[in-house]
């Protein structure tokens, strides 16, 4: 059984690491514990959102993958750190990393209470909407006069409470298999992707470096691909190829499509690269998804395209606010289908909000008031991660 402890202090010193510490060496016959950090989550903040920073998303996959999670808070003013407090708010409010998930709460102190209100308290930020976590009931350890109870190995000295907390554990290890079973069967984990595109489909040029900056024209050569005034029967209409390209260059929006073997294939070049909202450049057209995204990036790719391919969603949003205050743009990833209903890649459109809500509210006389202070956790929202434009420059 594999387990995630949150140390929920982001002090130096702290006594709630020193527990998990001691959970994780004493305890390994029981489960593999990892713990996780919290120092570098940053402060919530719903209109600068954070949740596709990578120490979220990282903290996010890795109690997706857990089987349970222990949660050890300290008290500070009858309540939960705020360091915790913000982690809590990023798991539910565009993502939901803790829902239908087994937690265990502990807690040291200073004092005789062990952190006893913090923990009521997260208890209660636990069953929250948005939150939704399954906390296992009664069996509070609460550890308290912390300055004494360690020894200088890190050791609790304690013999009777060394014993009370294995039973806690134990017990919480048959509340996870009975969640489990209530659950029903986990899914299967989706299969990786392959970002450098080394496979084969109908459609694959081969015989073409997909990272020639000419593979267009190589590949086109290849192919004997129509150009100019020829006409293309398309379901319901007959354009040429010129008045397709202009019909896409005409669309208020970056279009991008990757198809199913994750190799960037078109893009509606209207721009130059500085001045598009998602960077893409002619010899890009060709490569592999792997090789248009920084490394950093790859996982979120993968898992975007997981959940396009699976049929998890059929489209998946993301703000990017880098672009500053007088743009709202978004990435949509969605998903493309054949006559058969069988996938066939991501049509990826990149668009600034900000005019058509502008218009929309000229129009209507309506304005936009208190929206910042009307989102709470409880919001339903797509779950998001980095944006991974088909073709963004590598940096």
């Amino acid at each position: 059984m594999k387990l995630v402890g949150i140390v929920g202090s982001n002090a130096d010193v702290s006594y709630n690491r020193k527990l998990l510490q001691f959970i994780k060496k004493h305890y390994k016959s029981l489960f593999e514990l990892e713990l996780i950090e919290i120092k570098d989550v940053p402060l919530f903040n719903q209109s600068d959102d954070q949740t596709n920073s990578e120490v979220i998303q990282r903290i996010h996959r890795k109690i997706l993958s857990a089987d349970g999670v222990i949660i050890a808070t300290p008290e500070h003013n009858h309540t939960i750190p705020a360091g915790l407090k913000s982690l809590l708010e990023w798991l539910s409010f565009n993502i939901h990393s803790l829902e239908n998930k087994p937690v265990m709460i502990v807690g040291a102190s200073y004092f005789d209470q062990g952190s006893s209100r913090a923990q009521l308290h997260l208890r209660q930020i636990l069953d929250a909407p948005g939150v939704n976590a399954i906390v296992m009931p009664g069996n509070e350890f609460l550890l308290g006069k912390v300055k004494e109870a360690f020894d200088e190995y890190g050791n609790l000295k304690d013999k009777g409470t060394v014993e009370f907390l294995r039973e806690c554990l134990e017990k919480f290890v048959r509340f996870v298999n009975v969640v489990a079973v209530l659950e029903g069967p986990k899914k299967e984990p989706a299969p990786p992707e392959d970002l450098y595109a080394t496979g084969k489909i109908d459609t694959t040029v081969e015989g073409v470096d997909m990272n020639a900056d000419d593979w267009l024209e190589q590949a086109a050569e290849a192919v004997g691909a129509v150009e100019g005034n020829t006409y293309v029967k398309l379901n319901r209409g007959l354009l040429t190829v010129d008045q397709i390209n202009y019909f896409l260059a005409s669309m208020p929006m970056e279009l991008t499509y990757a198809d199913n073997n994750n190799q960037f294939i078109y893009y509606n070049h209207t721009l130059p690269a500085e001045e598009m909202l998602a960077s893409r450049t002619p010899g890009q057209v060709g490569n592999p998804l792997a090789i248009c995204h920084p490394d950093a990036a790859l996982k979120n790719v993968e898992w975007v395209i997981q959940q396009l391919r699976s049929g998890e969603t059929d489209a998946v949003r993301v703000h990017v606010p880098t672009h500053g205050p007088d743009k709202y743009v978004v990435h949509t990833y969605q998903a493309m289908h054949d006559n058969d209903g069988n996938y066939a890649g991501i049509n990826e459109y990149v668009v600034d909000l900000k005019p058509h809500i502008d218009w929309y509210l000229q129009q209507t006389g309506q304005k936009l008031v208190g929206a910042g202070d009307t989102v709470t956790s409880t919001d339903n929202g797509a779950e998001k991660a980095d944006a991974v434009s088909g073709a963004s420059i590598k940096g």
